[in-house]
């Protein structure tokens, strides 16, 4: 009699928790939408006192800096995680239980802190007609081992389990001075929309794009060597503020792994970092009237394999563009480099989960990186197998 009465009260208090997480769920979700809408509000390119505060890049008469990519995305990509319970309800859970210790860096040079973050991603992948490699720029962005690349980098973990389409699919993490292999990752996120917009890409050997939604986060699951992980992993801050127009030819900082000695003298060349100051050039919108994308003057970085690299701020320490494209040789210089900003990544990665950047990597990521497989991967990998059987 007792059991049936406390399996009872059990089941209506587990019922009672389900409900409760559910509508917090849909008030954190509805509550993301709203605060972006009520932005906007504040940030319309009428108002002349946030013109003045230099926050507006972009107004309808200057469409040379406006990036032409897609206008009218499929909204269906984000609102798929917007409405998944699972991956709503861990994100919730780990944004009320943060784990994320504050990035300290004990005043060492910038130039410093941004090369130990710094990793190279090595990925290849092989079907029955050929091999294929790639090679990309990443950095720790979160102490616990959270990676922020390209999705053009990044999309090759999708194909680990396309056994009919591809023979064997590898991914490592490099680091050092030449980059060895360190560490194996798998995916936090990646950008649905990208995937859908950008499919063909991965059949590509020299893609190119505009970079829209080109970023993704991965996270380290274990050594190479089977050595246990470290406690802390050198990460730097990333700072999600609207640039300024002021910025434009500021001294930043900029790194990656470039790549060219690779593509020319094959899979025995020596990849080293490189670290280098340069300068914040021709701030660019996707339709924003924001920073979406900037560009940065000729570098020694401004190579192929530097994609997925920072772009890091004197004044805040931390880290305002992911690496994307090569700029415009004509305009820009042969080495020239644009770069996603970080506000815009923060802006489209809330439209797409109803949480930030810095949200999407809080509490514990093996575990939310195992919910977003669940919900994405399996759809996300099957555009890509298409893609790859079309060829």
């Amino acid at each position: 009699m007792h059991t049936c009465y406390n399996q009872g009260i059990m089941a209506i208090l587990e019922l009672a928790q389900h409900v409760i997480v559910s509508v917090l769920v849909a008030y954190l979700t509805f509550t993301n939408s709203l605060a972006v809408q009520i932005e906007s509000l504040f940030i319309s390119p009428d108002e002349s006192t946030l013109q003045s505060q230099e926050q507006i890049v972009v107004d309808e008469n200057e469409v040379l800096n406006k990036i032409e990519g897609d206008e009218s995305p499929d909204t269906t990509a984000f609102n798929f995680l917007r409405n998944h319970p699972e991956f709503q309800r861990a994100a919730l859970i780990a944004s009320e239980r943060d784990e994320t210790s504050q990035i300290v860096t004990d005043g060492r040079a910038l130039n410093e802190v941004v090369e130990e973050a710094l990793v190279n991603i090595y990925c290849q992948y092989k079907t029955e007609k050929y091999i294929r490699t790639t090679t990309g720029t990443g950095f720790f962005i979160n102490q616990k081992g959270v990676i922020i690349t390209n999705a053009h980098v990044a999309q090759f973990l999708l194909l680990k389990d396309a056994k009919d389409v591809v023979d064997d699919v590898e991914c490592t993490v490099r680091t050092g001075n030449p980059a060895e292999p360190k560490y194996e990752a798998e995916l936090l996120y990646i950008s649905p929309q990208w995937i859908f917009d950008n499919s063909s890409v991965i059949t590509e050997e020299s893609p190119i794009g505009t970079g829209e939604r080109d970023y993704a986060l991965l996270y380290i699951s274990k050594s190479t060597d089977s050595t246990p992980l470290p406690t802390r992993f050198p990460a730097i801050t990333v700072d999600t503020a609207l640039l300024p127009r002021s910025i434009e030819n500021a001294e930043v900082i900029t790194a990656g792994y470039p790549a060219e000695s690779l593509f020319k003298y094959g899979s025995s060349a020596k990849l080293a970092p490189v670290v280098a100051e340069t300068n914040v050039g021709v701030l660019y919108t996707f339709g924003s009237n924001y920073a979406d994308l900037f560009s940065i003057s000729e570098s020694p970085v401004g190579e192929q394999g530097a994609s997925g690299g920072p772009i890091a701020s004197h004044t805040s320490r931390g880290v305002i563009g992911l690496i994307v494209t090569k700029g415009d040789p004509a305009t820009e210089g042969e080495h020239s480099l644009r770069a996603l900003t970080l506000s815009y990544i923060d802006r489209t990665i809330i439209e797409e989960t109803g949480f930030s950047l810095v949200q999407n990597m809080q509490g514990d990521v093996a575990e939310r990186g195992h919910v977003f497989k669940k919900a994405m991967v399996p759809f996300l990998a099957g555009i890509l197998e298409e893609e790859l059987r079309g060829e």
